[in-house]
């Protein structure tokens, strides 16, 4: 059984900064395979924040975060990381770890996908809250 558990989120005021971390069990860091995070703030709709190919490690951001967030992983703690900098209100929302399934296979040298619909397993979220 596939589980990803999210930490690391919390309160911060504009131009933090604050690191998640979405630990996965039950599932391999294997080639063909991707990890994402994910957004949604009140009202809103999910929106693809960074993703990562395990394969080759190539990345994909969104364009309201670049330069500012990176994506990481870490095949054998099985974690990936989302260092976020730079904080600003509009980056509150409820962030969620995802990843494919075996439905979906990215190439290896293939940037990964950051629609939601290409990934089956979700963690429960954390909560990013930028105020000031």
């Amino acid at each position: 059984q596939v589980q990803l558990v999210e930490s690391g989120g919390g309160s911060v005021p504009p131009g933090g900064s604050l690191r998640l971390s979405c630990a996965a069990s039950g599932y391999l860091f294997s080639l063909g395979k991707s990890l994402a995070w994910f957004r949604q703030a009140p009202g809103e709709e999910r929106e693809g924040v960074a993703a990562i190919n395990v394969g080759a490690g190539l990345v994909e951001y969104a364009d309201s975060v670049k330069g500012r967030f990176t994506i990481t992983k870490d095949n054998d703690k099985n974690t990936v990381y989302l260092q976020m900098n730079s904080l600003k209100l509009e980056d509150t929302a409820m962030y969620y770890c995802a990843a494919t399934g075996a439905r979906v296979r990215v190439g290896l040298y293939t940037r990964p996908p950051l629609s939601s619909a290409d990934y089956d397993y979700w963690g429960q979220g954390t909560q990013v809250t930028v105020s000031s």
